[in-house]
């Protein structure tokens, strides 16, 4: 292709000139003399597409939206300050590695360089800035990594809708809203009372990690959050050379989350000596998270284990800023801090913290004190920052001595390299609970602490198995009877279907191929709907309507492709219909509002189940009282033709950037993509998790990547909706309708392929 242009920019701090070559998808290719260089190069370059999205993400990470955008937004960023690290700023940089802080810093220097060429009108101030009448703001390197409200920390939102179940019904309904894995016997911590605990005690929590919101919309309910958190997943394999057709391993993932624009994910190649990595990590992180360099590739999924408890204290009668701890009282610590309001005086606040973590809440009239205890407090759990330690490993060894490092997000890494070998490896601070399961709030007066962290050594892994590959897809994968079980680390996992799906494909198939691996991770055969089906085989209804969508199910292959009517039924009646009416059934309405849609995991488990409290024919009507409103809901959307529904009809993608609330109807037109219909659900490999109020999707493969090891160049890789941030900018949405059909675009390594793709080229020099 020919080039559009080159340029040639002066930027200080270059030691030696950076060549960057965008290629006909958006992707650079940075080309750099020194590792410092490059990371220069790659800030100043992750600024000229991403400058809004970047500076959004910093001043909501560290509680500075107010001073930019109104006093709407001084509870949130008071809500994002309670949350950042406030620890030993030389303990939180050690832990990344000695690379870390410099990389960071060169970093950082190109985001500022780029920053002060906008504001001097070298370069265009993008559009949201204009409708937020604000101005982008210089960064440290610090502040990259003190933000620790987005990563992914899990539990806090079941375990405390647990503790509400349990007051309001009592722990018996709470298994269809959770399933725990491996099975596992509820019981309140003693000294903790459910009742005290407030409906809105995650409120802080909520508006400390929620995206930035400038059309008014409330914070997502508990139970909206705790879904959120509960699929977002991923999926990730590696093979054996001896099970592809090639003979070269192959290693493929592809991360699920959020689903916003721009994407969560940046693709970069960074090539300088003792630095060549290609790949996709966050925006505002120097290098990549999940790529290849010239030995390797690695893959991620989040290991689920547990990283957050509530404790509940009691106050002193007669000193309200203190709490109980073992025999005695301890001082509530208090940070006041100056949060800068547009528009108007600053405000004064004052945040509470007791030895265990941020204050949610207090309630004096009651005595009580709650805290959120997570690991974000320790040093060096910023998330997806300990890549830094194994961008550049050479082996498995060498790998698996970078993942001592690596503390949040909790992590399955999969890895392959050119040598033939392959592994699975978790990775991340895991508490260790000796005495109670951290499935429920528990006193925080000293008899429920964390035992300190479970080591490498403590966990499983796996290095060259006879089956002839690894995978993982957030499912509950610890051995049975493997020692880690003893220390409590978590038991709440995604449901095994999509591993199962892995596992029966990858199985089946002894030559595999990148575009097999491909196919594998865009598949939407639903093993969960399937398990769900199943409970209604052999049942009878008067209803004509339920007797037909029966007879449809029965014959259905689990495909939930777009034009399925089976597909559209299945989903609707689990998703929405199922838990409620057997809530309904087994507890208290309070109790079965607090777990609203729940989990078919744990419902279709639980209605399979002998122990279930239904007797055959409670559960029986509970099944066709459930499909029957299941049907209602779908002739309300679609009509009364069941032979007319699909499931596209429904289940749609569309991505509207936030500030495209602030924007005139034209603009706001060229800021969203889509709508159009999505296959698959949260349970098939292509995950397209979905808001029950309208099927749009809320979380789904942030990007896709399957890499042929040692053939680099043969690849593939596909971002959404595209790298720029810039709604002008031509790869501003263009790989959208790639990743929406399940297409890929080469992920290029040699010079001459990225050559030959090179759409413009900047050359920046010192």
């Amino acid at each position: 292709m020919a080039q559009a242009g080159s340029r040639r920019i002066a930027l200080a701090g270059l030691e030696r000139p950076v060549e960057i070559r965008i290629d006909r998808w958006g992707v650079p290719h940075i080309y750099a003399a020194t590792i410092g260089d490059a990371f220069l190069a790659q800030g100043w370059n992750v600024a000229r597409d991403r400058l809004w999205q970047l500076d959004l993400w910093r001043k909501r990470g560290l509680g500075r939206l107010a001073e930019s955008f109104g006093p709407a937004y001084v509870e949130q960023d008071r809500a994002a300050r309670l949350f950042l690290y406030r620890g030993d700023m030389d303990a939180e940089w050690s832990v990344y590695g000695p690379n870390a802080k410099p990389w960071t810093e060169a970093f950082v220097a190109g985001l500022n360089a780029y920053v002060r060429r906008v504001l001097a009108g070298a370069a265009p101030l993008p559009v949201e800035f204009t409708l937020t009448d604000s101005r982008p703001e210089f960064w440290s390197a610090d502040d990259v990594v003190r933000i620790r409200s987005h990563g992914i920390s899990n539990n806090a939102e079941s375990e405390t809708l647990r503790v509400r179940v349990a007051g309001a019904g009592g722990l018996e309904a709470d298994r269809i809203r959770r399933k725990l894995d491996p099975d596992h016997a509820l019981r309140v911590p003693d000294g903790l009372n459910p009742a005290e605990v407030p409906a809105d005690i995650l409120a802080v929590y909520t508006l400390a990690t929620r995206e930035v919101s400038f059309a008014g919309e409330a914070p997502p309910s508990p139970a909206e959050a705790e879904h959120v958190a509960a699929t977002q997943g991923s999926n990730n394999w590696a093979i054996a050379g001896s099970r592809t057709a090639s003979g070269r391993p192959i290693l493929a993932s592809d991360p699920h989350r959020v689903l916003v624009a721009p994407s969560i994910r940046y693709l970069v190649h960074l090539d300088a000596p003792g630095l060549k990595v290609m790949g996709a990590g966050e925006p505002h992180l120097p290098g990549i998270t999940i790529g290849h360099n010239e030995r390797c590739a690695f893959g991620i999924t989040t290991f689920m284990v547990d990283q957050a408890d509530l404790y509940v204290y009691e106050l002193n009668p007669d000193d309200p800023g203190q709490y109980r701890y073992g025999d005695g009282w301890e001082d509530l610590r208090i940070v006041r801090e100056t949060l800068a309001v547009k528009g108007e005086a600053p405000r004064e606040v004052g945040l509470a913290y007791t030895r265990h973590g941020p204050v949610l809440k207090l309630t004096p009239e009651q005595g009580r004190a709650f805290a959120l205890r997570t690991v974000w407090t320790e040093p060096g759990t910023a998330a997806y920052f300990g890549a830094a330690r194994y961008q550049t490993a050479a082996s498995w060894r060498e790998f698996r001595d970078a993942l001592k490092h690596w503390r949040a997000a909790p992590m399955n890494f999969v890895y392959a390299d050119v040598a033939g070998d392959i592994g699975w490896s978790p990775a991340g601070l895991m508490p260790r609970r000796r005495t109670w399961d951290g499935l429920m709030g528990a006193p925080g007066d000293g008899r429920y602490e964390w035992d300190g962290f479970a080591t490498q050594e403590e966990l499983p892994a796996l290095h060259n198995p006879g089956r002839g590959w690894v995978a993982s897809a957030n499912e509950m994968n610890i051995p049975k009877g493997h020692p880690a079980h003893a220390l409590n680390l978590g038991f709440e996992w995604a449901d095994p279907v999509r591993a199962q799906r892995i596992a029966e494909v990858l199985d089946a198939n002894p030559a595999m191929t990148v575009e097999a691996s491909a196919r594998l991770q865009c598949d939407v055969t639903s093993l969960a709907a399937l398990r769900g089906v199943r409970l209604l085989a052999g049942l009878r209804s008067p209803d004509p309507d339920v007797r037909r969508a029966l007879g449809l199910l029965a014959g259905w292959d689990g495909v939930e492709s777009v034009g399925s009517a089976a597909a559209a039924i299945a989903e609707v009646w689990l998703s929405k219909h199922l838990v409620p009416a057997t809530a309904r059934r087994i507890t208290t309405e309070a109790a079965a509002r607090i777990i609203g849609f729940g989990s078919p995991y744990a419902v279709t488990t639980y209605l399979a189940a002998a122990e279930c409290a239904l007797d055959p024919a409670a559960r029986e009507a509970v099944l066709l009282e459930s499909l029957a409103s299941a049907l209602a809901e779908l002739r309300e959307r679609l009509g009364p033709d069941m032979a007319a529904w699909t499931w596209g009809a429904l289940h749609h993608a569309r991505f509207t950037p936030a500030a495209s609330a602030l924007a005139d109807p034209a603009l706001r037109a060229k800021m969203a993509h889509g709508p159009v219909a999505m296959p698959g659900s949260a349970f098939t490999l292509c995950a397209h998790t979905y808001r029950m109020e309208d099927f749009a999707l809320t979380n789904g493969p942030s990007f896709r990547m399957v890499c042929d090891v040692g053939d680099w160049d043969g690849s593939l890789i596909v971002n959404s909706p595209g790298q720029s941030g810039d709604p002008e900018s031509p790869h501003y949405a263009d790989l959208f309708p790639l990743w929406a059909r399940g297409d890929y675009v080469p992920m290029l390594w040699t010079r001459g392929a990225v050559e030959a793709a090179t759409e413009q080229v900047i050359e920046l020099t010192p």
